[in-house]
């Protein structure tokens, strides 16, 4: 107590700038976020991006085929390209909207998959091989063989170790993608030595 009958009134510490109290003013890089952080908020744009480029070059890529015009049925070499382009284009779109608006992609949560886990190069690369095994081998051995090694492959790549079922299965997709494309699409494949026999 004053003398005048008044209570004292604690001092109030004034702001000094110390370490543990940070004082943010507007136009500083903390509050005013770049266009480096919102790219990094919303990456699945590019996402997007990407669809919308493959999509252009599936439907500029069909649109330009030559096909006799003496196909085979409604359904030609076209359709299937086309259907595929506009599906891209419609799903770049919609997720580019949908990424504009604040949706996020929901981080993986399956029971089977650890993302502590590091990356299974080994499998990715077994994959690329079978791939361009099967660009290779098209031309000499035809599809069906071709294809029949790279249904295999792939199962195996993705650890697949049935070798007495495999094999008649990748040989039985094999010859069914032959005869839908060659035979219902009008879109021939390479036969390759077994072109006589089919």
């Amino acid at each position: 107590m004053t003398p005048t009958g008044t209570p004292e009134t604690p001092n109030k510490p004034e702001a000094t700038g110390a370490p543990g109290t940070p004082e943010s003013t507007p136009g500083t890089p903390e509050s005013a976020p770049g266009a480096r952080s919102w790219l990094r908020e919303h990456s699945e744009i590019g996402v997007g991006l990407l669809l919308l480029v493959l999509g252009v070059l599936v439907l500029t890529d069909a649109l330009t085929m030559n096909v006799d015009i003496t196909q085979r049925g409604p359904v030609g070499p076209k359709t299937v390209p086309v259907v595929v382009g506009i599906g891209l284009l419609v799903v770049a779109v919609l997720l580019t909207l949908d990424v504009l608006r604040g949706g996020r992609g929901e981080a993986e949560g399956g029971e089977d998959v650890d993302l502590a886990e590091p990356s299974d190069w080994r499998t990715v690369l077994l994959l690329a091989g079978v791939f361009l095994g099967n660009a290779v081998l098209i031309g000499p051995l035809g599809f069906p063989i071709s294809g029949a090694l790279l249904f295999w492959g792939s199962a195996y790549a993705l650890g697949s170790r049935h070798y007495d079922r495999d094999p008649l299965i990748a040989a039985g997709l094999a010859l069914v993608t032959y005869f839908v494309f060659n035979n219902l699409l009008g879109v021939p494949l390479p036969g390759g030595p077994l072109m006589g026999v089919l």
